[in-house]
């Protein structure tokens, strides 16, 4: 332990984390470096990857992330190296990701003909050392204060194959390491099997979720207005005049150059109950499509809040995810958040994510929103917009927004034409509020439940963490 220390520069950013665990080592540990528990470290190999190739497979940071490497779906080398050997991959190798998703690591079990990627280093321990007690130890509180210490660089932060080898490892004579392994193992396994538990239910929630939606959609959550006037005895305005209303409406509320609708193509495998048609988001508008503003922001506050993209939600907008645009607000008046306004995002690197749609509630201040969220503002005449807030997140809307979706650089997009080109199925007005408030009612209750697993699975991590740092110190 002395010798340890003593290799360790009073300079060195990791020397109190030194100090502090080498004063509190319980008798018969010793402190070591993970450089001194391992053979010579090595970075990664650079090149392509190919997901069609064959030869040697090519292991990147994505891939040792989940904690679980899906040997499947890691790709192959568009070239491999030479002295292929040295960056070869071996049963209980330990690899670091240095940039990135920094310190994340991984221990490699059983491995396919795979070298790794530049962005990892590659520790090797000795045989003087448990790797599984390696392998959890670089999961500790401990192993992440040293990281978080260690990072380097002001735009991209990184860690390098010196500074990690400095990080301190308590060492517990070798019976100890295999109690404290299978003591963690014992204890991981019961943690493990709640988190597949909670994960399980989500995953059931996901589905009780999209089934709810496919009912109201299909007109099966709540009894159709067609039946309830025929069963008593009465008349009832349909979809189709309900539509014819708003058609009428439409010129006179129409706000700025007038445009002529977009007639609803319904989908050849859909359900129309009776009493039902079909429109479209053009038809439903009282005036264009519009998209935000995007200006570089102000490095101090000004008169102008912008709502970042992130602000979005299914439930609504949080408009404490602003910006500061340096710009009066008089010149962007006709881009001022108003409640009802209906917003769809119209550009991202993820295709999920891609057409989202969130309704805005009023505003406490003036906000505007950005380039990348298009404003939807329905009739008012007729008010639609919660029976179109309520649907947009539906397979039968999802599959409209992918078919009208382009990609330019790896950008997923999409044009305010093709949005307001989408169609859904229109009840009679009294028949939307219902399924509204029953779809509301559903997912309010899924909403506390998975609200109720979000927690208890942090509730898991936190007590794999305590178990950890309990085990090391």
């Amino acid at each position: 332990m002395s010798e340890v220390l003593e290799d360790i520069d009073e300079a060195d950013e990791l020397a109190p984390l030194h100090a502090q665990i080498a004063a509190s080592l319980p008798t018969g540990w010793t402190l070591e470096t993970l450089g001194s528990l391992c053979e010579k470290s090595q970075y990664g190999w650079t090149t392509k990857a190919d997901k069609t190739g064959t030869g040697v497979k090519f292991l990147r940071t994505t891939d040792i992330t989940p904690g679980v490497v899906d040997w499947s779906s890691v790709p192959y080398c568009v070239e491999a190296p030479s002295d292929l050997e040295k960056y070869l991959i071996k049963d209980g190798d330990i690899l670091i990701s240095r940039t990135g998703s920094i310190g994340v690591n991984y221990l490699v079990v059983k491995p396919e003909s795979a070298v790794f990627a530049s962005y990892l280093i590659r520790f090797r321990p000795k045989t003087s050392i448990s790797t599984k007690y390696l392998k959890y130890y670089l999961q500790s509180p401990a192993y992440w204060r040293a990281i978080n210490t260690g990072k380097k660089g002001i735009a991209v932060q990184n860690v390098n194959a010196t500074m990690l080898s400095r990080i301190p490892v308590p060492v517990a004579p070798p019976a100890v390491q295999d109690e404290i392994v299978a003591e963690l193992e014992k204890q991981f396994s019961r943690l493990d099997e709640a988190v597949t538990n909670l994960q399980r239910v989500k995953a059931n929630l996901k589905r009780y979720k999209a089934s709810v939606l496919k009912a109201a959609v299909e007109g099966r959550l709540v009894e159709t207005e067609a039946t309830l006037a025929h069963r008593e005895g009465r008349t009832s305005e349909t979809g189709e005049q309900l539509l014819q209303r708003v058609l009428e409406s439409r010129p006179g509320a129409w706000k700025g150059k007038y445009d002529l609708p977009t007639p609803p193509e319904c989908p050849e495998d859909a359900l129309t109950p009776e009493g039902w048609t079909w429109i479209t988001v053009s038809q439903a508008m009282r005036e264009r499509i519009v998209n935000g503003l995007s200006i570089k922001e102000s490095a101090t506050p000004t008169s102008v809040r912008a709502l970042k993209l992130s602000a979005m939600s299914d439930q609504g907008l949080d408009f404490n995810d602003f910006r500061w645009l340096p710009i009066e607000l008089s010149k962007v008046e006709d881009i001022v958040i108003r409640e009802s306004d209906f917003f769809v995002s119209r550009g991202n690197g993820s295709l999920e994510l891609v057409g989202r749609g969130s309704p805005a509630q009023e505003p406490k201040e003036a906000v505007i929103f950005p380039d990348t969220m298009m404003r939807i503002r329905f009739s008012q005449v007729v008010n639609v917009g919660p029976w179109f807030h309520a649907l947009w997140t539906t397979r039968l809307v999802r599959t409209q927004i992918e078919k009208r979706v382009k990609t330019t650089a790896g950008i997923y997009k999409m044009a305010q034409p093709e949005l307001a080109s989408i169609s859904v199925p229109l009840p009679p007005l009294a028949e939307q509020v219902r399924i509204v408030a029953e779809v509301d009612r559903h997912l309010s209750i899924i909403r506390e439940v998975e609200a109720e697993i979000d927690a208890n699975l942090q509730r898991a991590r936190a007590l794999r963490q305590a178990a950890l740092a309990k085990a090391f110190s």
